[in-house]
């Protein structure tokens, strides 16, 4: 075989080879639920990957909040944990942000009354938790 030809087939099984590879899939993008517009206060919720939940806002745990508008983005980052909020005083209000066996982010815009909070963990929920107030 020539070293002309030789070359090309070796170019055209590369080439071969990379076509049938799989592309790597792309990352999933936030799933936004509820409408947003202006005024919202994005706090970040944490669960996972290990036996750890939280909320923040700006880097800073949330003990203390306003009432009014919120946008929590949470990240649930272990597929045997889940994220909800309710209200713990005051009302009847519960959220699952995430769902066991998810992984991922979702974010969701919420207007907070007052009252006092609890975030938790479903499964866990004796030592996966946090509170805060709104006032």
């Amino acid at each position: 075989m020539s070293r002309r030809l030789l070359v090309a087939a070796g170019l055209a099984g590369s080439l071969a080879i990379a076509a049938s590879a799989p592309a790597a899939a792309p990352p999933t993008p936030p799933k936004l639920v509820g409408t947003v517009g202006s005024g919202y206060t994005t706090l970040v919720g944490t669960v996972g990957p290990g036996f750890a939940i939280s909320l923040t806002r700006k880097g800073t745990k949330v003990t203390q909040l306003k009432a009014g508008k919120y946008l929590f983005v949470i990240a649930d980052r272990a597929s045997i944990h889940n994220f909800v909020l309710e209200q713990a005083s005051g009302g009847k209000f519960e959220k699952t942000f995430t769902t066991v066996g998810f992984r991922g982010t979702n974010i969701y815009a919420l207007t907070l009354a007052k009252g006092r909070y609890k975030y938790y963990c479903r499964p866990h929920e004796s030592s996966m938790f946090g509170n805060f107030t709104v006032s």
